[in-house]
């Protein structure tokens, strides 16, 4: 990594572990045996983009996944706790390591995210690390249901380099979806893909970057 100035993280297996098996176990707990034909990490039914890009409501959303999963009866409670299976929970030091990074360089939290997630990340930061939000984390966020923009599109990747005069050679994007990555190597970002086992506070350390 050359010239770091910028660095831009993703949200969830980057700071926020998740894990995307837990929901399809939701499902199937539901008595849901399609949920492999509309809901995965690299393919899924358009009704979560539009979801993570603010197009659409919470409830439009529900009743778009009781039609898929052809039960009707599904309640509100029972789809958002499935849905929010997704999340296991924020590893032991790496608030303290974005807040070490925030004072030598300049931190944004680019997330593809949906309403109904949003209120779950901000209950489980209150309830365990008695904070109200990531705000202090970072110098600016950017999540896709509230700017209305998700990636790999290369339209919200645009804006926080505008906005905030980010010279893209000297940004560093970590993020864990491959596409993702690809769509800022275009834009000419320098890129890491985090995968288990490896994790931030790791990386920082053994690339020289604290």
């Amino acid at each position: 990594m050359n010239n770091i100035k910028n660095i831009i993280f993703d949200y969830g297996n980057v700071i926020f572990n998740i894990d995307f098996n837990r929901v399809a176990e939701a499902w199937k707990k539901l008595g849901i045996t399609n949920a492999n034909e509309f809901y995965g990490h690299r393919q899924q039914d358009d009704v979560f983009n539009a979801l993570e890009r603010g197009e659409i409501t919470p409830a439009a959303f529900r009743d778009r996944i009781r039609a898929l999963t052809h039960q009707p009866n599904l309640t509100d409670e029972q789809i958002d706790d499935a849905w929010n299976q997704i999340f296991i929970g924020i590893p032991a030091g790496n608030h303290e390591l974005l807040l070490k990074l925030k004072d030598k360089y300049r931190t944004f939290l680019l997330s593809n995210i949906n309403a109904i997630h949003y209120d779950y990340v901000h209950d489980y930061l209150k309830r365990e690390f008695d904070i109200d939000n990531n705000e202090h984390l970072f110098e600016k966020i950017y999540y896709s249901h509230l700017v209305g923009k998700r990636k790999p599109g290369e339209e919200i990747f645009e804006q926080v380099l505008q906005e905030n005069n980010l010279n893209p050679t000297e940004t560093l994007f970590i993020d864990d979806s491959p596409q993702h990555l690809e769509t800022a190597k275009k834009l000419g970002m320098q890129t890491y893909l985090m995968t288990a086992p490896d994790n931030i506070q790791q990386y920082f350390k053994t690339n020289g970057l604290l």
